[in-house]
């Protein structure tokens, strides 16, 4: 039997988020309903209701959720109902070329539910990266679902299913930040602090944040970050390198995804340091450079996608350490807000008032 729920809808570009009845359908094979518990409010979600990802309007939005499986399609295996679950977008599919390359954090595969959710008129919904977690309850493909431990708060596990896994995966994963490394990190929002946080756990000895806003540099000492620059004030690759003994930090951190910042943290590094560009730009984003400045420096220069994660192996294990007390993800939780209160979280968001907005259902 199909349900109807409530959720948050972006009707059109720009237009104030809705709260509407929601239709979801029985599930498919490997589809499950998931009784979402919490939900993080993420810039991505902003970028949908702009139409910075694609015009396929309405969508359903949040993603950064955790919950309970509700029920499940006749042929599921890999969650029961009951089971409590972080939400992930990328469910990997063992087939592609990178799976079957041993690299399936590039999976080019990756599952979604095969049923759509709709409103009452039947017009299907656009589930924000497949997952549409404003709600309460959401239909996802089973492979979407990563069972954590029960007595984690699902406010806290919920975040790894996007801002806070894309930053200590850009340290920890893609980075590859080893003990006694000098990490940079530019941009100190909810991800940057993420990937400080990333690099504390690898045990990096120097971790520098960078940012133009003083209250994100206490936030980010907060995570773990030895040093601070405000970009505001300071010229940062010169101020990088006096920290780092001239040499640059071994391991720069792009966390806003401006050409502007990248040229930082490239000229920023040791000649043989790597370059993580975990923001997100724009379409319309250019890099104009010397060739020869990029053949000099050598390292590496990498791109890290959702922190280069495989939900299965990390989340669990983030979760146990945070349970240990050896990694703050309860720190990332600013407010705990309602499902009426998105599109005011949207604004306090843009504002950088805070970390994260944290929808409690």
């Amino acid at each position: 039997m199909s349900e109807t729920v409530r959720g948050v809808i972006a009707r059109g570009k720009g237009a104030p988020v809705e709260i509407v009845d929601v239709v979801i359908p029985d599930p498919g094979p490997h589809d499950v309903v998931v009784r979402v518990q919490a939900c993080g409010v993420c810039h991505t979600d902003l970028h949908y209701r702009e139409g910075g990802i694609n015009d396929e309007f309405p969508f359903l939005l949040g993603h950064e959720a955790a919950g309970i499986v509700d029920t499940v399609g006749a042929e599921v295996t890999h969650v029961t109902p009951g089971d409590f679950v972080v939400l992930n977008w990328r469910a990997v599919c063992g087939q592609c070329r990178a799976c079957k390359r041993g690299r399936p954090w590039y999976c080019f595969d990756t599952s979604n539910a095969s049923k759509k959710m709709t409103l009452t008129d039947g017009t299907e919904l656009s589930p924000a990266l497949g997952i549409g977690a404003f709600a309460d309850k959401t239909l996802v493909h089973e492979k979407q679902c990563t069972k954590v431990d029960p007595e984690t708060d699902p406010a806290v596990a919920g975040l790894l299913g996007c801002g806070v896994m894309a930053g200590i995966g850009a340290a920890v994963n893609t980075g590859n930040v080893s003990r006694g490394d000098s990490v940079a990190v530019i941009g100190c929002g909810g991800v940057g602090d993420a990937a400080i946080a990333g690099a504390r756990l690898a045990g990096a000895k120097t971790i520098i944040a960078i940012d133009r806003d003083a209250r994100k540099l206490a936030w980010a000492t907060e995570f773990g970050a030895t040093h601070t620059i405000d970009a505001s004030t300071e010229d940062v690759v010169e101020r990088l390198k006096e920290l780092t003994d001239e040499f640059g930090a071994d391991v720069v951190i792009d966390a806003v995804g401006r050409p502007e910042t990248w040229k930082q943290a490239f000229y920023g590094r040791d000649l043989a340091g790597t370059v993580v560009l975990v923001g997100v730009p724009t379409p319309e984003m250019t890099l104009d450079m010397p060739l020869i400045d990029l053949f000099s420096h050598g390292g590496a220069l990498k791109s890290s996608w959702y922190g280069d994660c495989l939900p299965e192996r990390d989340f669990p294990v983030l979760i146990d350490l945070y349970r240990q007390g050896r990694l703050p993800l309860d720190r990332f939780v600013s407010e705990r807000i309602a499902l009426d209160q998105v599109e005011a979280a949207f604004h306090s968001m843009h504002k950088g008032d805070v970390l994260r907005s944290v929808v409690v259902l």
